[in-house]
């Protein structure tokens, strides 16, 4: 599934199953998604007044986390999905902050933002949906200010057995299972497993990170490996 074939589809995923996601979230991770965004959020190490764009944010988990973590930095959520970002702004809502939040139904590939926006740019559990991740990567990038980070939080591919075959069991066989019996969505869980045969495990992401042009990037995978944060940074303008 390529291009536009494929954006059409993800879309209708995420339309159809954000009623249940972040449900769906917590028991497909074992709660794990959470310690993930945790740790990421220590290694961001972000400051008071920060500013920050949250690509694919969904239900806005980790869109309100960093405008908590930045106190009154102002916070943009993007998401293709308007379902999601219906739930979004319910949870944005009931944290009181809205003022701070701006939620912006767009497209990842084509960011409508101007250059050297924002202070970070985070993506979490969406670049293996995207149709091509390099240029999102590129997008992020370029609404980044110099010496802030890009940051991609990620599932990724175990590498050890006998963990590998039990998680490929479990992701391939088991979790659409899951989807159908809570969810009430099998198509739609059995994409996931789909989505992460043909994305890059977290040596080659790192690498996709440093030809664009990133510097002092990091890779960390989390969890045996199912998962992995990334950060990049931009360079700063020659003086």
């Amino acid at each position: 599934m390529e291009g536009k074939q494929k954006e059409q589809f993800v879309h209708s995923v995420f339309e159809s199953i954000a009623p249940k996601y972040d449900m769906m979230n917590d028991l497909i991770s074992f709660r794990r998604h959470k310690a993930w965004r945790r740790f990421t959020m220590n290694k961001m190490a972000m400051k008071p007044g920060s500013t920050a764009l949250d690509l694919c944010c969904g239900t806005c988990d980790w869109t309100i986390a960093m405008a908590r973590e930045s106190r009154n930095g102002p916070m943009t959520g993007l998401d293709f999905s308007n379902n999601m970002l219906n739930v979004g702004r319910l949870k944005v809502r009931e944290a009181n902050l809205d003022e701070q939040i701006t939620l912006v139904q767009g497209n990842a590939m084509e960011l409508p933002f101007e250059d050297n926006s924002f202070d970070y740019v985070t993506i979490g559990f969406g670049l293996r949906n995207v149709p091509d991740l390099v240029q999102v990567l590129k997008e992020m990038q370029r609404v980044v200010k110099p010496g802030g980070k890009v940051v991609c939080l990620e599932l990724s591919k175990p590498a050890k057995e006998p963990f590998k075959s039990t998680y490929y069991f479990y992701f391939q066989k088991v979790l659409p299972l899951l989807g159908k019996l809570v969810a009430k969505r099998y198509e739609q869980y059995r994409w996931l497993p789909e989505s992460l045969a043909v994305f890059p495990d977290h040596v080659q992401l790192k690498k996709q990170f440093s030809d664009i042009g990133l510097t002092q990037v990091e890779a960390y995978p989390l969890t045996l490996g199912i998962a992995a944060l990334h950060i990049g940074t931009k360079r700063s303008a020659a003086r």
